[in-house]
């Protein structure tokens, strides 16, 4: 069968990144639509129109809420009375989602600028998209990835430790993701296997979290650049990137997106809930004990969650659960990319087994 890898067409990092805004946007068009969220467009405008000025013509607009169909519709009608013809996008995840898809609806090249490390939706080739009240809804493919992803370590390194955290809690999905659908051979993001490069780019991207997780949180904190911050903004987001969509989604997603089913959960971010659709993961898939206490020990280390307390769970019913697991499986969920056999139930006794050990890891310190 056909292996097939993709990847952003232009990736920067480092410190001071934002200064060459203009000149990346610039080489693909010369009038921008600058799609940013409601926080950004407040504290960083003026930055941004700085970094486009004498290079390229900006319009602001800042995003209504999440990334939903209606969103994207009323971001592609404003980009068009614009006339524009680049996109730019800049924030967090769900405003780098609705640009890429805003792009999408308009035929546009599209320059992606995080300004948290709190996922890896910059590099992919895919919007996930939400209800406006912020259930999950579906995932959008689109037909390439960002032209530009730009990451100004020093705008990352300025936002709460919390989002770069919880980057660090879907980056761990990765390697184990993507491990399962080697194993299975389960589909990637493009509809084919996965080459030998996104399992050993997933892989990677485990072993840098393990290395450098604890010192990047310690710089964040401090605000400072260091280059433990800079592998982990690098794993967060482009290793991350390409492993998950090269390499194939698998448990640990689709948990996340039935735990989005609960109200509850809406506080909590991407990450933080795909952290504990990991070590539900874990368990689901029978990986060794030395293993799971390694995921365990390095969540506890960074302040990722290891309770469904932890994500305003604490209270959670069989009923609930039942929902959060009926989800997951659903048809065509990344969750039957698991080597081992899948149920609802099986999904619940997993969720159960992770919070019991949260809680003893808890009550143990």
């Amino acid at each position: 069968m056909l292996t097939t890898a993709i990847f952003p067409g232009r990736y920067v990092q480092g410190e001071g990144a934002l200064s060459v805004l203009g000149e990346e946007a610039g080489r693909l068009g010369s009038r921008a639509f600058g799609i940013v969220d409601p926080f950004v467009a407040e504290s960083m405008g003026e930055e941004i129109r700085s970094a486009l000025a004498d290079r390229v013509e900006l319009t602001l607009e800042a995003m209504n809420g999440e990334c939903s169909d209606e969103e994207i519709d009323r971001l592609t009608e404003r980009l068009r009375e614009a006339g524009s013809d680049v996109v730019v996008g800049i924030g967090g995840g769900k405003a780098l989602d609705t640009a890429k898809a805003v792009a999408h609806a308009a035929g546009l090249p599209v320059v992606i600028v995080p300004t948290i490390a709190s996922t890896d939706a910059p590099t992919s080739a895919l919007s996930v998209v939400y209800t406006p009240d912020g259930a999950f809804k579906r995932y959008l493919v689109l037909p390439r990835n960002p032209d530009v992803v730009l990451v100004d370590t020093a705008v990352i390194a300025r936002a709460p430790v919390r989002f770069l955290v919880a980057g660090m809690g879907d980056a761990l999905s990765t390697w184990f993701e993507a491990e399962d659908c080697r194993v299975t051979r389960g589909k990637n993001m493009t509809g084919r296997l996965g080459p030998a490069t996104a399992y050993a780019l997933a892989r990677t991207c485990y072993e840098v979290l393990l290395e450098h997780g604890l010192h990047a949180r310690h710089a964040c904190e401090s605000g400072v650049v260091t280059p433990a911050l800079e592998r982990i903004v690098e794993a967060n987001t482009l290793l991350s990137g390409l492993g998950f969509e090269s390499g194939g989604l698998g448990a640990a997603h689709a948990i996340h997106n039935g735990l989005t089913e609960l109200h509850a959960t809406h506080d909590y971010w991407h990450g933080e809930k795909v952290a504990i659709g990991t070590l539900a993961l874990t368990v689901l898939s029978d990986r060794p004990g030395a293993l799971i206490d390694e995921v365990f020990d390095f969540c506890e280390e960074v302040g990722l969650p290891t309770t469904l307390g932890a994500i305003g769970l604490r209270e959670a019913s069989d009923g609930d659960l039942s929902r959060v697991a009926e989800r997951a499986c659903a048809e065509g969920e990344t969750i039957w990319n698991t080597p081992q056999a899948v149920s609802p139930a099986r999904v619940i006794a997993a969720l159960r087994t992770v919070d019991a050990e949260g809680r003893r890891r808890a009550a143990a310190d």
